[in-house]
């Protein structure tokens, strides 16, 4: 088997992207704002094909089953930090409590590759994976739709001025969505714009959630990676046979 076959080559590309990705997305010009589009879409796709590729043709490798999940996490928390600096919505809290999560797995992962064995991986892990790359890709076309309609950003501004929290903010902003939408006199520029106020905060908190479940059900399945001995069992009896 090849160090780089297909599939850790997808992988690699996906960490490639990243920084292009930032970049465009960073810069409040629609068509840029596109492109990161694009370019997300383009690694959420390697995801999916990595690990698909790796089982149909029998690839899958220790440097794959490490890396991928890694770059998944390289792309979440780049976008993460992004939305942290160009919307006032997205608390701190959030973005810390997800990349926890991650540093804590990613700690995991390294122990277990040191007593020579793997993390388990549940379906809750991989349901986060999607909800989280599906959340991220709403954003940013929500971001996109900001580049139009600067405007939106001020009703958060304004309401934490007034000593607002950011979920009062967003629930005020939701419930009169809800009401716009029962009010057919309410113009639906108006109705849109009332929603992509709130529903960045509403899918990070969402994410947040599904986050934090699935770190708990990693470390449940997993806890006794956390555990010594940290080495491989047979490495300490060759040692002993050598001396």
């Amino acid at each position: 088997m090849t160090f780089m076959n297909l599939p850790n080559i997808l992988t690699v590309i996906r960490v490639a992207i990243i920084p292009f990705f930032l970049f465009f997305l960073l810069h409040d010009i629609p068509v840029y704002r596109l492109i990161a589009i694009i370019l997300f879409m383009v690694a959420s796709v390697t995801d999916l094909l990595d690990g698909y590729l790796a089982r149909k043709w029998n690839q899958e490798s220790k440097f794959g089953r490490f890396l991928d999940p890694l770059a998944d996490k390289f792309l979440v928390i780049a976008s993460l930090f992004a939305f942290y600096f160009l919307d006032k919505q997205i608390p701190l809290w959030m973005i810390l409590a997800i990349i926890s999560r991650d540093l804590l797995i990613t700690l995991m992962r390294f122990l277990a590759i040191k007593k020579g064995t793997e993390v388990r991986t549940t379906r809750l892990a991989k349901a986060k994976t999607v909800f989280q790359l599906t959340s991220i890709m709403i954003i940013i076309v929500v971001f996109f739709v900001r580049s139009y309609r600067v405007d939106i950003q001020e009703t958060f501004e304004q309401g934490q001025i007034q000593g607002k929290k950011n979920f009062e903010i967003a629930a005020e902003l939701f419930i009169e969505g809800i009401k716009m939408i029962e009010d057919e006199r309410a113009y639906p520029s108006e109705t849109k714009k009332v929603f992509a106020q709130s529903v960045p905060y509403f899918l990070m908190l969402a994410t947040t959630i599904v986050t934090i479940l699935s770190g708990l059900r990693y470390l449940y399945t997993n806890y006794r990676v956390l555990l010594p001995p940290y080495y491989l069992r047979r490495e300490k009896s060759e040692s002993r046979k050598i001396n």
